[in-house]
């Protein structure tokens, strides 16, 4: 391979713009031990060695595909130089700077460069933390996203007072999410991951299916596309809502293709704010939709990098219990709460998710029960189709298990049954009772969280945002036999 202008392109770095032009050199790397090592979902799996082979056949002569064992041997073969854009991840950060022949590049496929988080972050001086909304609201300035000269477009920077409506009784009327159709590349993958397995080399989580998600440039602007005219005007206002007939609600799909690069999330942003402008999509849907990708995914993007390698090992509340075998395996089955098992067999039949039943459902029920926040953490990410390292660390960690202490988010996003009953489906058909602490039909949730106020009362007591809580836990005249019935219940599927 010749030259330094080589473009070594992870998997997850597949699109045009993490090139400098339309025919430099490419290398891209098939490594087989990252399959062995950790056990991913089998349609994960499917996803990126898809869209992997398929950017191989996209770019032809341009591009040297090499399959081997290890990125190392990869480079050792190729020979040369090579640049390659920053990685997404600590290890594989400290690989290609390890590596002499390879130069490190800035990070591309976010929409705030390290240098214009450094200097927001320094403007909040040592005292001040660093809030999401605030990180929010000067990217929308300095990018000049949905505004109105000085001020927000709407005269609101957050919309999410509109946005957090209970699902309606006669479903979401919405088109349903693009749908991938596959190809001989994909049948090529499963024939390999089926010959792997059968062979003992690797091993997966949950089950096998059809891809659903893009695996190419084209395919992943037609999913935008169909999102941006067909789904987000209704996006905004149910959210936050969850629905057992409807698992992806109106929400855009677009994630795995955003974190393969096959999608820069600004023009995602700049697709959802030109509907706005022709009027074709509600303000509070588009706010929404944009907050999430000029907030939400590059604040997290940044916390990951400044935070530092050692921020997912913090268990501050401290949660020691390995995750048990039902939840690790996908057991869906063994669960009768409705809306665990109903969590639990979509993430075995899809690898997916939106984010409300990601946090709220399963991240809740492990913050409750005092999972680990490691193995939580390996868990999201390998058991995702969009999970990656940079992405499940602070959203498990600081978000939704709260072991950081509070570095991330204000308060632990803990809730009962009543709060399951307002914004989902799932109580009327389940033999639990949200209202119920007590008994053979108690919600595990709504236990579960007076369980989780009162181990950690004393850590909580003092956060302005869970002082309530802590206070009318200690005036519950039925909390010791809450708490001695959850910590009997254990570990076993509820």
């Amino acid at each position: 391979m010749e030259g330094r202008d080589t473009r070594w392109l992870f998997a997850d770095q597949l699109g045009d713009h993490f090139l400098d032009s339309s025919d430099q050199p490419v290398l891209l790397v098939e490594a087989r031990s990252v399959l062995r090592r950790r056990r991913f979902h089998r349609q994960k799996a499917h996803l990126v060695l898809s869209a992997l082979r398929h950017r191989a056949a996209e770019l032809g002569d341009r591009a040297v595909f090499l399959r081997t064992e290890t990125y190392g041997e990869a480079l050792d073969q190729a020979g040369g130089r090579f640049t390659v854009c920053h990685p997404t991840s600590h290890a594989a950060e400290a690989f290609v700077q390890r590596r002499d022949e390879v130069t490190v590049l800035p990070a591309r496929g976010f929409i705030s460069t390290a240098e214009e988080f450094a200097a927001w972050a320094r403007g909040r001086g040592g005292r001040r933390r660093l809030l999401m909304e605030d990180f929010y609201r000067d990217a929308r300035r300095r990018l000049d996203v949905l505004m109105d000269g000085d001020e927000p477009a709407g005269g609101r920077w957050n919309l999410d007072a509109d946005n957090r409506l209970p699902p309606p009784s006669e479903g979401l009327e919405v088109p349903g999410p693009w749908r991938a159709e596959e190809d001989e590349i994909d049948e090529e993958v499963r024939h390999d991951l089926d010959r792997r397995e059968r062979d003992g080399e690797v091993a997966f989580v949950g089950r096998d299916g059809p891809r659903t998600f893009p695996a190419t440039r084209t395919e992943a602007v037609r999913a935008l596309r169909h999102f941006i005219t067909r789904r987000l005007p209704v996006f905004g206002p149910y959210q936050d809502a969850m629905l057992s007939a409807d698992p992806v609600m109106a929400h855009s799909m677009l994630s795995p293709a955003m974190n393969l690069g096959l999608l820069d999330p600004m023009e995602c942003v700049r697709a959802a704010e030109a509907a706005y402008r022709a009027g074709r999509a509600p303000l509070a849907s588009v706010e929404g939709y944009v907050r999430q990708l000029i907030g939400w995914r590059d604040y997290i993007w940044h916390l990951y990098w400044h935070f530092g390698e050692h921020y997912r090992e913090l268990n501050r509340l401290s949660a020691n219990v390995p995750l048990p075998a039902w939840f690790a395996e996908l057991d869906a089955d063994a669960v009768e709460a409705r809306c665990l098992s109903w969590a639990l067999s979509q993430v075995r039949d899809t690898g997916f998710t939106h984010h409300i039943v990601r946090l709220m459902v399963l991240g809740n029920y492990a913050l409750q029960r005092g999972f680990d926040p490691s193995g939580l953490t390996d868990w999201f990410h390998r058991c995702f189709v969009d999970g990656y390292e940079w992405v499940m660390v602070p959203n498990v960690v600081g978000m939704s298990q709260h072991a950081d202490g509070g570095m991330l988010a204000t308060k632990p996003y803990a809730a009962g049954g009543a709060y399951l009953n307002r914004m989902s489906d799932f109580c009327s058909g389940c033999r639990y009772r949200p209202a119920r602490r007590t008994g053979d039909d108690a919600c595990p949730f709504t236990a579960g969280y007076w369980w989780f106020v009162a181990r950690n009362q004393d850590r909580l007591e003092h956060n302005p945002r869970m002082a309530r809580s802590v206070h009318g836990m200690r005036r519950l005249p039925d909390l010791t036999e809450v708490c001695a019935h959850e910590s009997e219940r254990g570990n076993e599927p509820p």
